[in-house]
This record gives structure tokens, sequence and C-alpha cells, in this order.
């Protein structure tokens, strides 16, 4: 049986057809969604589950799902936090 939706690709594409307000909202949440999954791959590059980052970095789990899940707005200090423990450096860069 045939998947659904064969990537995430074609799923965007099929949820933002015909739907500008829709895909203007996604494309101002581009970068905080393209930050966090930099953030889930440096954490996994480092085999760290949620539960260990959480407890490297001070906080609950809960809190890293709320932030890969992009329910929260973390500060600056938090994701400085996060890329500290997974040995990378955060940097900001206005264009």
């Amino acid at each position: 049986m045939k998947p659904f939706i064969d990537s995430y690709d074609e799923f965007k594409k099929k949820a933002l057809a015909g739907r500008p307000g829709l895909r203007a909202m996604y494309a101002a949440s581009q970068p905080k969604f393209d930050m966090i999954c930099k953030m889930i791959d440096a954490r996994l590059a480092k085999k760290m589950t949620q539960s260990q980052l959480a407890k490297k970095i001070g906080t609950k789990q809960a809190v890293i799902s709320r932030f890969e899940g992009g329910s929260s707005n973390p500060s600056f200090d938090f994701m400085s936090k996060i890329a500290v423990a997974v040995g990378k450096t955060l940097r900001f860069d206005l264009t």
C-alpha cells in the first residue's frame, strides 16, 4: 500500500496550496524551524535524548520537547545553553 504522503516536501506543498495566508505565516516561521531542526540534528549527532539534554542544561525534558516541537518561544540564552551542551556555537546573523 502506498503511503498517503511520500515526503514532508509533498505534504507541505499540498498543505500550502491555494492558501496564501498560511503560506505567508509558514514563510515567516521558517527561520525559527530551521534553527530548531539544526538543534535537533546536533542533539542527535551527540546521541543524546531529550532527557539527557534537559539534565545537562538544568531543565525538564518537557521544556526540550516543547522547544523541539516549535510550541515555545525560547530565549537566546536558552538556545545558547543547548548549543554549548551539544558542542556547538550559537550565532545570530541579521541580514
